[in-house]
């Protein structure tokens, strides 16, 4: 089975292409103003529009209202609405597009998926108490790797080329979310680290088990 990879906090149209080009499943675009990688929807409109049908755009939302949500998804053409923040089950549902939810899961606590989510993946990141993701920091492989055995789990949080091996090894998850671990600096990818990390990937791709 090959890994789905995501190269999130796309900001540039160059960054785009050069994922793409490179095999990115995926290409996550954050509207969360907070955030150091965040992009207007208009401009992540016109990098959306000039993707192969092959690499499916990902909006990133931390407890935005549901009207913002749909307004974005309307105007760029996202395909997947990722839900980083704190969304109860109720707001996790948008008919025309998949969802993904995002869990932190806090140092030494029990993962523990709430059944009442009706979303096409999980997305496990890693805990901080004043960010929403784009830490750097990596979390619990080992319990996360409990939930992917019963769940479509997505991997995220300090991955870089250099643990990306030690990471699919260790979880088996469906996918991988790259972010800070393939930048210069936030909001720019370094373009080595992302030949790298897919070269990597590529290669070893019997990591993964059906």
């Amino acid at each position: 089975m090959n890994i789905f990879i995501k190269i999130c906090g796309i900001t540039n149209p160059g960054d785009a292409f050069a994922a793409s080009d490179l095999g990115a499943d995926a290409l996550g675009f954050i509207f969360h103003r907070e955030s150091p990688r965040y992009i207007e929807p208009e401009k992540a409109a016109a990098i959306i529009s000039r993707l192969p049908d092959s690499v499916q755009p990902v909006g990133v939302f931390v407890n935005r209202p549901r009207a913002d949500i749909e307004r974005i998804i309307e105007l760029t053409g996202i395909r997947i609405v990722q839900l980083h923040g704190d969304e109860p089950p109720d707001d996790c549902l948008y008919p025309s597009v998949r969802v993904w939810k995002v869990f932190r899961p806090r140092p030494g606590s029990e993962i523990k998926v709430p059944g009442s989510y009706s979303v096409d993946a999980f997305l496990f990141d890693s805990f901080d108490e004043t960010r929403y993701g784009g830490t750097g920091k990596t979390g619990n492989w080992d319990l996360i790797r409990k939930a992917a055995q019963q769940y479509k789990v997505i991997l995220s949080g300090g991955l870089t080329p250099d643990n990306i091996l030690q990471a699919i090894t260790a979880v088996q998850p469906f996918g991988v979310d790259i972010n800070s671990g393939v930048e210069l600096k936030p909001g720019r990818k370094d373009k080595q680290k992302l030949e790298k990390l897919f070269t990597i990937i590529h290669n070893h791709q019997d990591m993964v088990k059906e």
